[in-house]
Parts: C-alpha cells; structure tokens; sequence
C-alpha cells in the first residue's frame, strides 16, 4: 500500500537478519540515511511450538526464548532507544517511529512449517498430544526514541505516523504465506506485566483464527452479518459515548467486564487499518490521543491498559467483522486493581465491579480535563 500524508517508509535491517522499518513523520526533522548494524549477533532461536489444550481446542504456544528479555532496564541499558558507543539496542539510528522484528517471538520467524505439509487447515481438529511449529511474525512497534512514555503522551503529528504504521504492517503481514490475523496492541504500564518503559507496541501475526474471535463469528452467525453495525447504532442511542466525530466513535460498552473499558468503531464498515481512508486515520489520531489521555486524567497517575485493535480475519469474514479498538484496566480505584481470582480466571464467569453508566461518567469528567 501507499503511505499518506507525507509519511515515508525507510526499510532496513539488523544484523541478523531482522526487517526494521523507520517511519518518518511528515514533518520530520531525521535525513534519509540511517546507520547499519553493526553488532555481532547470535542466530535468531528456533521457532517455537503450539501444543493444543485438548479440552478447549485453543493452540498454546510454548515460547521459552522469551524467559531471556530485557526487564525493566535503566534508560542507558534500553533495548529501543537509538544505539550508542554503549548502549548496543535494538536501532541503530534515531528515528521517529520503528518497526522491527522481534528477537525471540511467539510466532515466528518461520512462516511455513516445513513439517506439516497439509498447511493449517487442520488446526481446528482437537485431539490427543497435538503439536505444531508456531509460524508467523511478531514485531516490536517503537512509537519514540524516549525512554519513558506512551501513545497518549506523543504529538499528534507522531501519533498519526503510528497509526499510518499500523496500517502498512497489516496490509504486508496479511499477504504472508501462513497469516490469518493481524493483531497490533499496547501494553502499557507494570501493573499490566510491561516489561519496559519504553513507549511501544507490538503486532502479532497469528497462524490461526484467535480463540476470541472465534467466539465472535459464532456471536455473528446467532446475531446476523450486521452485528457491528447494530452495535453502533445501539450505543449511539445510549448514555455511554465518550467521543464521537465524523468517521469514529468512542463508547463504554453495556456489558463492559473491566473497571476501565472502552471500545471505539468506525462508523462505516471496514475489516482492518489496512482499509481504512487517510480521512479515518487523520480523525483517529487526534481522538484516540485525547481518548487514552483522558483515561490517564482519571487517577492521579498514569492508568495501566492494554490497547487492542481487534481486526477480521485474513481469509474469512472480511464483510462481517468491523475493525475495534478494546481499551481495558483492571484499575478499579485509585489504589485498588481488579484481580482475575476464581469465578473470572478460572470459569470465565465476569463480575463487573463498576457499572457501565458510572465508568462512561467518570471517563466523559476526566476527558473535560485534558
């Protein structure tokens, strides 16, 4: 796909092997050259496996590489600031945004599993001590060279070059041999398991139909292909909209699980950001900023959230599902976090703690502050 307004894509790579791409804001003050890498890296580990829960049917990925990542680090040892003489990171250059592989992924990096040559299309099947080689690709998104930070602190400018990002990497990893969802998120915060300070994302490319998704195509079939459509229009008519402009709206959901829950949709019908106009993204990137910084004016400090941008399938529903922005908190008061103990992490049974109308009023009063 074409970049818009003014954005550039600068494609390189590290030295064993990665992609990396350096996304210029339009109103970057960075030249165009960027600096090789010049580290002297292992190989990249194995790909790792999937093992199907039998009871369930869901895949698990057994990623042990990853008990070996950067925790918590000091600004002089941060693995997604621009290297220096002694800090060998991840990026060689100072940048504006960054993509790039990730050293020791969930999926990934082999993209086809040479060992099943009937491809995926078995993986629905449940049985007995099935395994598989978790193929796909997981990318780091680095939304700034600073430390510390997230989406909501970046100007909007930066912001925009983010979601022009998000863009450009589905409509790539959706044309990969293997992919069938595309999955850019945030983690932000401790409270939610970050590992580091840094403010970015992440992007997964399953080789599967996720087991959340899956529930939401049988919620279609039950409801009909217009689900989103009259999800929309349900909430519209209700107290919970937070945000609303021309292509987007932001809303608490009448069945909302999380203390902080948010939900966003498009107004017209689009699969994933790869489909949406330069108008959607020019618009979303001013709401959401002012969405996630009225979600941190709730407290007086920063609110741990996971940021989901929930997108159709590769292959399949691409007229059914909408794409959704899912902003969740367990952050129930200002000291106090929600705990999935035993009716929620065990049984799948949710007990809201807030109700929706009270969360959607305390969100639109924090949004009059920012």
């Amino acid at each position: 796909m074409e970049l818009t307004s003014g954005i550039t894509a600068r494609r390189s790579a590290l030295a064993d092997g990665r992609e990396l791409i350096y996304y210029d804001d339009a109103d970057t003050t960075l030249g165009p050259e960027r600096a090789l890498d010049l580290r002297d890296l292992p190989e990249r580990p194995p790909t790792a496996s999937m093992r199907q829960d039998v009871l369930t049917g869901d895949w698990i990925s057994v990623a042990a590489s990853r008990q070996n990542r950067a925790f918590l680090p000091p600004a002089e040892a941060d693995p997604l600031s621009p290297q220096t003489p002694t800090n060998p990171s991840e990026i060689p250059s100072l940048y504006d945004v960054a993509v790039f592989e990730n050293r020791s992924p969930s999926f990934g990096p082999l993209l086809v599993d040479a060992a099943a040559p009937e491809g995926l299309a078995d993986l629905g099947r449940i049985g007995f001590d099935r395994t598989r080689t978790s193929v796909g690709r997981c990318e780091v998104v680095c939304f700034s060279p600073e430390h510390e930070g997230s989406f909501g602190s970046l100007s909007e400018s930066r912001a925009r070059t983010v979601i022009e990002a998000w863009a450009h990497r589905t409509d790539e990893l959706t044309r990969m041999p293997g992919i069938e969802q595309v999955f850019p998120f945030e983690n932000r915060g401790q409270d939610i398991g970050v590992t580091l300070h840094h403010p970015h994302g992440q992007i997964y490319a399953y080789p599967y139909i996720t087991p959340r998704t899956t529930r939401l195509l049988a919620s279609i079939d039950e409801v009909g292909p217009d689900l989103f459509a009259r999800i929309l229009d349900n909430e519209l008519a209700s107290g919970r909209v937070l945000l609303q402009g021309e292509h987007w709206t932001a809303f608490v959901p009448f069945a909302a699980r999380w203390p902080v829950e948010v939900h966003m949709l498009p107004h017209r019908h689009v699969p994933d950001f790869a489909e949406t106009t330069t108008a959607e993204r020019d618009e979303l990137s001013r709401l959401y900023l002012r969405l996630l910084r009225g979600i941190d004016a709730l407290y007086p400090t920063p609110t741990p959230y996971i940021a989901a941008w929930h997108q159709a399938p590769v292959n399949s529903h691409r007229d059914e599902v909408r794409l959704m922005l899912q902003i969740t908190s367990p952050r129930r008061a200002e000291s106090k976090l929600k705990y999935l103990a035993g009716s929620e992490a065990a049984m799948g049974a949710w007990i809201g703690d807030i109700a929706p109308e009270t969360a959607a009023d305390m969100i639109r009063e924090a949004l009059e502050r920012v």
